[in-house]
Order: C-alpha cells, then structure tokens, then sequence
C-alpha cells in the first residue's frame, strides 16, 4: 500500500470518531426540549397537587419537587456549554495524538481499539481495510507478522493485557530491518479505576545505524589503543614502580593527617570528660549524703516528698547511677585508648629511619581493624592470637610497617570470609615475633598466619606482583602487596615471603634488621 492511501484511510478514521462526537453533540438539543417539556408536565402536576388540600408532610415533599425540578432546569440550561466543551476537548485530544512524534494506538478495557493515528499507520505499513475496522486481534496480528521475534512479541504483549497496571518499555526489530521502540501504559483513573492502555511506537532505525556506527568505531579504537599498550609495554613497567610509590606515599601523607586531626580532636573532649567524671561521682555522693542527713532527721517525710521518692525510684537512682558514671569513665578511658592507638599508626614518616617498637605497630592495627573481626550475621567472632618476643626497638620507618601491617592484616580477614567460618572449625589470625639474634646481622622476624581460603602456586607466584589481584573488579587494586613489599626490600632491606596452602591458609614472614643500613 502507498503512503497516501494510508493517510487518508487514517483521515477518513479520524472524520468517522469526530462525526461520533458531533453526532451526540447534536442530539443534546433535543434531549434538553424532551426534559424541558418532562419538567413542565411534572411542574404541572405538582401545581394542581397543590392546589388541592393535602396534609404539612405533602406540602413538604411538594416544596422539595419544586426545589429538585429548579436544580434540573439549571442543569438542561447548562447543556450547550457543556456540548461545546466536549466538543472542543475531543477537537484539542486528536490534534494533540496527531502531532505525536510517535505511533499511538489506544484500546479500551475490552480491548477493542478506540484510536489510532498516522504516525502507528507508518510505522506497521497498515492497510486501508485494516485501519477502518476497530480490531484489535486483526491489528495484532498483523503487527505480530512484521516483527522478526513475533513470540516475543507476543509474550509481551499477553503479558500485559493479563497484568493490566503494568507499564512497559522495550526494542523491536521488524523483518525489513527497521527498529522500534515500544512503550505501553495503563490508562487509569485517579480513584483506581482501569478503563484501558495506550501503546506508543517511535521508529529509532537511525539511532540504531548510529549505535552500530559508534560500536565500530570504538572497535577500532580499542585496536589501536591495544597496540599503543603493547607498544608502551616497557614504559609502562618503569612507570608501575613510581606509581607505587606515589600512592604509598600519597596514602600514608593522607591518612596521617586525617588520623592525627581527628585524634587531636577526640583527645580535647575526651580530656574534658575525663577531668570531671571524679568531681561528678564526688558531687553525686555528696548529694546522697545530704538525702541521708534528710531521710534520719525527718524520717516522716509528708505525702508529697513520698510521693516523688516514689516517682522517681530514689533506691534505684541511688543504686544505678553510680554504675552510669562508671560507665562514662570507661567509655572516656576506651576513647583514649583508641585515639592513642590511631596516633600510633599514622606516625608521620621522617627522612631518615627511627627507633620503633614493632608490638605498639601491629596492637594500633589490630585496633584499628577491630571491628572487621567481630562476630556478625554471617561468621563468629575471628580469634586473635599473638606470640610475642621480647624485641628491642628497631630503625625503620614506622608509618610504612604500620601500612604494611594494615595491608597483610587485612588480607588475611578477607581469605577467612570467603572461606567457611564456624564454630567447629574457628578462624584465626596468629602474630608471632622472634629475634634471630644468631644471624650476620641481627634481625627481628614478625610471622601473620591465617587458616583461610589459601593460594593456588600461580597465585603464590603473583601475590607480590604490581596490579594483581584475585579480588572482584571493586575490591582489589592489586597495589597492597606490591606495596608491601617494596616498602620491606626498598626502604628497610629486609625480606618478605608468602606461603601458603589451598584450603588450609597462608603465611606472610617478614625479616627486618634492627640497624637501619643507611641511618
């Protein structure tokens, strides 16, 4: 079929569903002079009922016909507005879902076509003999016969006719290649009320083309930055090593700072609480004293103290309250702690090695990580389990070995959740420390072993290796323990290793001098 015999099939629609309205815009005059000349009979007959003698209930009911019979002349007299209105609504509707830059087809709760409009003609190639028959079935199928997946068209399509308050937007391809976008909604009313659906379809062949072309483009862009990459293979590598450092630096400087401020000003607060829970609980004693003094020289109080005693459960005031100012103080004490702790593992860094105490390293991490080993919803509480030797301070770079601790610290709780953690089988994280004082040049051994998961040989190869990770796109950067064990050989001369086993856990060893080479 030819475009114009569609458009006027359409038109001739059109004029069929305005000649519907006008047809029942004309007919109100005739219904106003029918109710005009019911109301006068009625008007009428109540006047001669009147005239008759009737009783005060009939006078009464007559008065409220009169009444009922004003309000219907009122409304008969409003009707050609009214008929003018619609009329002007109904214009203003089929103007707006011509102007459409979409197909629209409209169907009633029945679903039987009420309106459709040039652009949806187009868009299925409707014939002149389909378009001048309200059926939906007949329309349907042959929609259905022009989409290159009409079952899943279908499906859709079923779907939403059983589910009549479902909104739907999706892609279609149709057997000549072209592609649409179907959007389907619920025609219902303010108080719930479904009187059917409307469906839109816009063709978006051209955004299609241009996805495609796009997609292509990025295709050869993505070869050519691939050999770029290849090319730059050797330069990249150089480039790993300072990057390395750059982030460690720039993560340690960062959190220092931020860990140092937010300790600096915990420390005041906590400070101040401290200072006065001693002066309270001495003023909260001598208040009882003086309640004492009170309850032994009156000790028949009148009804109006008895009564607030008793409101305010003086016994219980008497016996909790102390316990609420301890709990302060130990709270108070808890926070120092913690703020000391956090000082402890954010030491900024100086140019050249300091004497450091490697146990106040690994208790301010531990601290840290705290609530990372709690019980939760998921697993029990991971144990902790530390074998300490007494070790003297050694020259290093205390704000780097906290890192490096934080990074195999964390590591560790990460294998123990992916692995199962019951209360048959317990998880936990040993620290041992030795000093191998046997060796050329004294040295300190710190020792962090799990029972988590474990590493497979390749991944044991590639553990310390920059931008590995086994951890999902995310949550792993691959930078932890390439750091880790740059900040040992690089900055402190020491080693670290990883040894591990499938299913029964991991061990990271790290061997430290106790005499900085270059201090």
């Amino acid at each position: 079929m030819t475009t114009s015999v569609a458009t006027s099939t359409t038109n001739a629609y059109i004029v069929s569903e305005k000649a519907d309205s006008a047809l029942a815009v004309e007919q109100l005059p005739q219904f106003e002079a029918s109710g005009q000349q019911l109301l006068s009979s009625i008007t009428a007959t109540v006047d001669e009922l009147q005239a008759e003698p009737t009783t005060l209930a009939q006078q009464a009911s007559l008065s409220s016909l009169r009444s009922q019979i004003s309000q219907l002349e009122d409304v008969f007299t409003q009707l050609p507005e009214i008929a003018h209105q619609l009329n002007r609504a109904h214009a203003l509707l089929i103007a707006q879902r011509e102007a459409s830059m979409d197909g629209i087809l409209v169907v009633d709760e029945n679903n039987q076509i009420l309106s459709i409009n040039q652009k949806f003609c187009d868009f299925w190639n409707v014939p002149p003999e389909l378009t001048a028959v309200r059926d939906d079935a007949k329309m349907l199928g042959h929609a259905v016969s022009q989409t290159a997946n009409p079952d899943q068209f279908l499906d859709k399509v079923k779907h939403l006719y059983a589910h009549p308050t479902e909104s739907s937007q999706d892609e279609l391809l149709l057997k000549d290649g072209r592609y649409g976008d179907r959007y389907s909604a619920p025609a219902i009313s303010a108080d719930g009320e479904h009187f059917g659906r409307v469906w839109y379809f816009r063709d978006i062949t051209e955004r299609k083309r241009n996805e495609l072309t796009l997609q292509q483009m990025n295709e050869v862009l993505e070869t050519k930055v691939q050999e770029r990459t290849l090319a730059l293979q050797t330069g990249l590598e150089e480039l790993q090593t300072a990057q390395t450092q750059l982030v460690q630096s720039e993560k340690m400087a960062a959190l220092g700072n931020l860990v140092s401020g937010v300790a600096h000003e915990v420390n005041n607060p906590v400070g101040f609480i401290a200072g006065n829970v001693r002066p309270a609980l001495d003023y909260v004693n001598d208040l009882f004293s003086l309640i004492d003094l009170y309850e032994e020289q009156y000790a028949a109080p009148n009804e109006a103290i008895e009564e607030k005693v008793e409101e305010i459960d003086l016994d219980y005031i008497r016996e909790d309250l102390p316990k609420l100012i301890a709990s302060i103080k130990s709270g108070a004490k808890r926070i120092a702690s913690i703020s000391n702790s956090l000082r402890t593992f954010s030491r900024a860094d100086t140019d050249r090695p300091v004497a450091f105490n490697i146990h106040d390293g690994l208790e301010s991490t531990l601290l840290i990580l705290k609530h990372r080993l709690k019980a939760n919803d998921d697993r029990p509480a991971i144990d902790i389990r530390t074998d300490y030797a007494d070790l003297p301070a050694i020259e290093c770079y205390a704000g780097q070995l906290n890192q490096v601790f934080m990074n195999l610290l964390a590591n560790a709780i990460d294998a123990l959740e992916e692995g199962e953690i019951s209360a048959k089988c317990p998880a936990f994280i040993e620290i041992k420390t030795q000093l191998l004082a046997q060796a050329k040049i004294p040295q300190v051994q710190i020792t962090i072993r799990d029972n988590g998961i474990g590493m497979g040989p390749e991944v044991q190869q590639k553990v310390f290796e920059h931008l590995f990770t086994t951890k999902p796109v995310g949550q792993g950067t691959g930078l932890g323990l390439a750091i880790a064990r740059q900040i040992i050989t690089e900055k402190h001369q020491g080693q670290i290793t990883a040894k591990s086993t499938p299913g029964e856990g991991t061990t990271f060893t790290i061997t430290l001098p106790i005499k900085a080479s270059n201090a």
